[in-house]
């Protein structure tokens, strides 16, 4: 991947076409939680948007937003709490969980992909958007970050199914996804 021609302020100018792009590939939704959500940006564009209900997770409740309510009326949800342990929601209640920018940073991930399985309806979804190693984010921020296909494997391992792992924005973000198998038992 080359990185060297991009501004150093490529992911700022990129965020609100990743809000949009994560919105259009979760608007059916109904149910969602934000792993990793910090300041809950996505969650106030997916509320906000699409009227879902979101809540936000994350480890450290700094960066929650004071107002819990939109001038639409929404109200959003953030929750302090550890993406591996998503206790407030039932076994297959929720229809997508996503994560962005914010994967690499959060220990134990076969755990935390196993959480959003156990929480996802059968057909449910799971999208992970993040920075793939040797991106531009490397350079920058010098952070461990995942390859493609350590994603792909991750996401399989998890028991995810039509798991679809791709580049995009020049190459500077992953884009990972799959399913909880629509024909799941109810009994398994």
């Amino acid at each position: 991947m080359t990185n060297k021609n991009l501004p150093e302020d490529f992911y700022v100018k990129i965020k609100p076409r990743l809000h949009r792009r994560i919105g259009r590939e979760l608007r059916l939704a109904s149910r969602v939680i934000d792993l990793g959500c910090g300041s809950c940006e996505l969650v106030r564009c997916l509320a906000g948007t699409y009227y879902q209900q979101v809540t936000g997770v994350d480890v450290s409740s700094d960066s929650f937003p004071k107002r819990r309510c939109l001038p639409s009326g929404v109200r959003i949800r953030c929750i302090r709490k550890n993406a591996k342990h998503l206790d407030f929601a039932k076994d297959r209640s929720q229809d997508a969980v996503v994560s962005m920018c914010a994967f690499h940073e959060m220990e134990h991930p076969d755990a935390i992909l196993k959480e959003a399985y156990r929480v996802l309806r059968p057909g449910g979804e799971i999208l992970i958007v993040d920075f793939p190693r040797d991106s531009l984010a490397q350079r920058l921020w010098n952070e461990d970050y995942y390859r493609p296909a350590e994603f792909n494997q991750m996401l399989i391992n998890a028991g995810f199914t039509e798991v679809q792992v791709r580049l995009i924005e020049r190459e500077q973000i992953i884009w990972a996804k799959g399913f909880r198998s629509a024909a799941e038992k109810e009994n398994t």
